[in-house]
């Protein structure tokens, strides 16, 4: 029986969270892998080669909205003895941190008759948004999708009306011809004077009207006035 199988039976095996804690990311080389010790799983479970030991975590806001906001789930991880203070501490509160939810039914574990590493469902990666609170007994962290746009533009750069904005003669650029030209893309003897006018007609110019353009800018933008 597969995933899409149990959903649908009325009575199904328990679901089982796994995380793993990635700090990579961040310029770390450690991944932590735990499990909330829930549906009576108390003892390390292993899947897909990974053992996830029991930890006291909670978690609450995964699931998706229909307001167009992606979810910020909260994670909050026992402090135990410190250990998770320690962890902090190294890693300037683990901001950046990749924090993997996956998701699978006991059956399909490591070590089970019905052993299937195929069966689960979509993985969840978040990375660490900000350390919310951290106790002696407990840290709370705040997490944010990798697809969470807010604040962020598309592209990343401006877009310009026929200005390239890539660095003439870069490796961007990739244009090393011995044929040179002035902003008026007319054809000149000295690489001094050598100037790209930055449009579509200088890549042109340079590397053939048919030819593929590394082009740098938006040719298809247009300004628009309001």
């Amino acid at each position: 029986m597969n995933i899409p199988e149990l959903l649908q039976q009325l009575d199904i095996d328990a679901l089982v969270e796994l995380f793993e804690v990635d700090t990579t990311p961040i310029g770390g080389s450690d991944h932590f892998y735990f499990h909330a010790g829930t549906n009576n799983l108390f003892q390390p479970v292993v899947w897909q080669g990974v053992t996830y030991n029991p930890f006291p975590i909670e978690v609450d806001g995964f699931d998706l909205s229909t307001k167009g906001t992606l979810p910020r789930p909260h994670l909050r991880v026992a402090n135990v003895s410190g250990i998770l203070s320690a962890v902090v501490s190294a890693f300037d509160d683990l901001v950046g941190a990749k924090v993997i939810r996956r998701r699978t039914f006991a059956r399909f574990l490591d070590g089970q008759p019905t052993a299937d590493t195929g069966q689960h469902l979509d993985d969840d990666i978040f990375y660490v948004e900000q350390k919310v609170s951290e106790t002696k007994n407990m840290v709370e962290f705040e997490l944010t999708s990798a697809m969470d746009l807010q604040g962020v533009r598309l592209p990343s750069r401006i877009i310009m009306v026929n200005m390239c904005g890539s660095e003439y003669r870069s490796a961007e650029c990739s244009y090393t011809g011995v044929q040179y030209f002035d902003v008026n893309n007319n054809p000149i003897s000295s690489i001094a004077k050598d100037v790209c006018n930055k449009q579509p007609s200088g890549c042109k110019a340079r590397f053939g009207e048919r030819s593929v353009l590394p082009y740098g800018g938006f040719p298809a933008s247009k300004a628009y006035k309001f």
